[in-house]
């Protein structure tokens, strides 16, 4: 199978990301291309991150041509904030999910695999492992919703909703991981599958309203509508993940690293807890990438 990583990421992010590229290129196989997707006024800085299988792709190449991202100057605190007409005022978080989904729709691959940027491989992994014959792993904590954040059951509604559904208690599940599989036609259908059902374009259905997620959308449509087809379902997470506070320590995250499961080959801090990327970097025994 022809397989494509995809990382989203912006400038604060720059640094992490590149640890993240680090380890792609020492530990990773079975990819053809890594596409880095971010804001135009980060093409530049990202840029030097590109190579040989490393791309980078813009909102001006993803985002539909009525959703705009308004100067700086005029965002309350220099936030980044996408206006249009057919969606709620998004910020970067928003609109960095729906780039992912955008960026499976113009590829020409069977499978994606999406990384954060504030994650890294330590151990070796060959992307063709995601696959059993045509079926791509689906990670799903079974019920995950119910024991989560209450954002996530606001997600599994939403979720219901745009694929029209209606009653969400059967999407209980958790699909949202640092490191998630989606095949890209399910994706192409998925989109599809939204706007037959709303008569619009699917980039206005999730964007009606802040509460959403790529990862809930996606695996609400592979369990609510395709009932599980080309999928099996993993409840292992890839990538082992540090999201809340406190900040860990190097020697921490190097625990994360003895604590990892047989099939868990990343770790993450997220990028909100304030870990130097440096310490990062030393804690999972990385290289600074030659400059």
């Amino acid at each position: 199978m022809r397989n494509a990583i995809i990382t989203a990421s912006y400038a604060p992010d720059f640094e992490r990301c590149a640890i993240l590229c680090e380890t792609i290129d020492r530990l990773v196989t079975g990819f053809e291309c890594h596409y880095l997707l971010v804001d135009m006024p980060d093409k530049e800085l990202f840029a030097q991150l590109e190579g040989p299988k490393r791309k980078i792709l813009t909102e001006a190449e993803l985002l539909p041509w009525w959703m705009r991202r308004i100067p700086s100057m005029l965002s309350p605190g220099g936030r980044r904030i996408w206006l249009s007409p057919l969606t709620v005022p998004l910020h970067g978080w928003h609109v960095q999910q729906i780039k992912r989904i955008a960026a499976a729709l113009r590829l020409d691959v069977d499978g994606l695999l999406y990384c954060d940027s504030d994650t890294a491989f330590v151990r070796p992994f060959d992307v063709q492992e995601i696959w059993n014959d045509d079926s791509i792993r689906l990670y799903r904590e079974n019920e995950g919703a119910l024991a989560a954040k209450d954002a996530h059951l606001h997600w599994a509604a939403h979720a219901a909703r745009a694929f029209g559904l209606g009653d969400p208690a059967g999407l209980n599940h958790n699909y949202v991981s640092s490191i998630v599989t989606w095949k890209r036609q399910t994706v192409v259908d998925m989109c599809a599958h939204m706007e037959r059902e709303h008569g619009r374009s699917w980039v206005s259905i999730l964007g009606a309203t802040r509460s959403f997620s790529e990862c809930m959308i996606y695996g609400a449509y592979v369990d609510g509508v395709l009932d599980g087809a080309g999928h099996f379902h993993d409840p292992v997470t890839l990538c082992s993940m540090k999201w809340f506070q406190p900040a860990p320590s190097r020697n921490e995250v190097r625990a994360m690293l003895d604590d990892l499961e047989e099939r868990q080959v990343a770790v993450g801090v997220q990028s909100f807890l304030p870990m130097p990327a440096e310490d990062f970097r030393a804690a999972i025994g990385g290289e600074r990438r030659a400059a």
